[in-house]
């Protein structure tokens, strides 16, 4: 166990440093959602129009309610329910709104079981390009002699194979609950200190390739020029929710993780570099996936299916492609594993402080009631959820689209407008100001926002959501 900060309270675990805290915090942020979503998001929504609204609410939204989650965590110094009850008791406010960390820490159970699935067709498309590389050697393109119509059926194969999806799912899950038996300095920071370089060090090499082999030129304008004619509402809420669910806000994540923060970490400094650090990984992730698509004559607007189903594609007519695919779709999985060990740790540290159980016990009751749901995902991907699926909101969908909805229609945009709600008009100004690391003008500026701009763009998110 890592000694404990100043501050902390008896036995509870720490940080070993506040680089470990950023990098811990960068890992639980960069994920799925910026290396899949991110570029299928802007290609779905006009590329550079998106992407300028894109940063605009990572300022205004995504950066204040991330500094409000991680100061809750840091004040009380537990999981994240036990955290906000501690903030309200000091604040001499109803420990009831402990329910706002609750559904994050639902909401997280929840997403790890079909964050889990995609993190399985992570490993089977580095099970693909590993053997693709064996036949074809170091230098050739990926995939040589094969259809582009039978590499883009990769994946819907997969989706037909109901045993390999649920265990991939099974798989990618066994890893996440490895580090987090572990705890903290021994599990989630190793994962954080040693795999988060590896990724930036990929993601760099990755990028460069694409630079030097791809369509570089029409990347960048395609990301970075700003036709405002294409801001449209549409793609004006597209941004908002991609800057808010990419800096995975709403899931008592980042609470979790500010509990392990001594009193010595600049939590306001510190929010910024993570969200700089995000946001930074996102613009980078349509610098290297777009390059190789644009060079092969392939849409960028094809959706989800970009990194699945283009991208491999796009590998087969580029020098080194299948050395180059499998080292992306490793790199993927160090982006997707720290997200889903952040994803675990906050219900786990719920059951194991909550029970007074042993991290590895609790550890295994989360994980399992995870894989359960996770493997019904899998399993039964595409059948329509009986009953369930016939209500307007969810018409239609599988196991998998229904979760992936209620977290992120439902669960996540309430949860944080109730964040916003505690920590902009309930919790006791005096504590929230000495927690907060802010002073003058950056700190006016963050109260406002967290109290007027935040809940009602956050409302708008989420009635559009349930709407829409």
């Amino acid at each position: 166990m890592a000694a404990a900060g100043s501050g902390a309270r008896a036995g509870h675990e720490n940080w070993s440093s506040r680089s470990a805290f950023i990098l811990a915090a960068v890992g639980s942020a960069v994920g799925l959602g910026n290396m899949w979503r991110f570029p299928a998001e802007a290609g779905e929504n006009g590329g550079g129009a998106f992407v300028l609204f894109y940063i605009f609410c990572v300022l205004l939204i995504g950066l204040p309610v991330l500094l409000s989650e991680v100061l809750i965590g840091r004040h009380g110094q537990a999981n994240a329910p036990e955290s906000v009850r501690r903030v309200a008791r000091d604040s001499k406010a109803s420990e009831g709104w402990s329910v706002l960390a609750s559904m994050g820490v639902f909401a997280a159970f929840l997403i790890l079981s079909f964050y889990c699935v995609v993190g399985g067709w992570v490993i089977y498309y580095i099970g693909v390009f590993a053997s693709d590389l064996f036949q074809t050697g170091l230098t050739g393109g990926a995939f040589e002699g094969r259809a582009a119509e039978d590499i883009e059926g990769l994946l819907p194969s997969l989706f037909g194979n109901g045993g390999l999806m649920v265990g991939l799912n099974l798989g990618f899950l066994a890893v996440t609950m490895f580090f987090v038996s572990r705890g903290v300095s021994s599990g989630i920071e190793w994962v954080a200190v040693y795999l988060m370089p590896l990724f930036f060090l990929l993601f760099l090499g990755i990028t460069i390739y694409g630079a030097f082999t791809g369509n570089f030129n029409e990347a960048v304008a395609y990301l970075f020029t700003f036709d405002f004619s294409k801001l449209t509402g549409e793609v004006m809420l597209a941004a908002v929710g991609q800057a808010f669910f990419s800096l995975s806000l709403g899931v008592a994540g980042m609470m979790t993780y500010g509990a392990y923060a001594n009193r010595e970490t600049n939590l306001g400094e510190t929010s910024g570099i993570i969200a700089s650090a995000d946001t930074g990984v996102a613009l980078l992730a349509g610098l290297a996936i777009f390059p190789i698509v644009f060079a092969a004559g392939l849409s960028a607007s094809i959706g989800p299916g970009l990194m699945f189903q283009s991208l491999p594609i796009a590998f087969q007519a580029m020098p080194f492609g299948s050395l180059i695919g499998l080292a992306f779709f490793i790199m993927v999985f160090f982006a997707a594993l720290t997200s889903s060990v952040s994803l675990l740790e906050a219900p786990t540290a719920w059951v194991f402080e909550k029970f007074k159980l042993a991290r590895p016990v609790a550890t295994i009751i989360v994980g399992t009631g995870a894989a359960v749901l996770g493997a019904l995902s899998g399993w039964f991907w595409g059948a329509p959820v009986p009953g369930v699926a016939s209500l307007a909101l969810f018409e239609g969908q599988d196991l998998f689209n229904v979760l992936d909805g209620v977290t992120a229609k439902l669960f996540m945009p309430i949860g944080a407008i109730l964040t916003c709600i505690f920590v902009g008009w309930i919790a006791d100004a005096r504590l929230i100001d000495k927690e907060n690391g802010l002073d003058g003008v950056l700190h006016q500026t963050w109260r406002a926002l967290v109290r007027y701009v935040c809940p009602i763009v956050l409302a708008v998110i989420l009635v559009v959501g349930l709407t829409g």
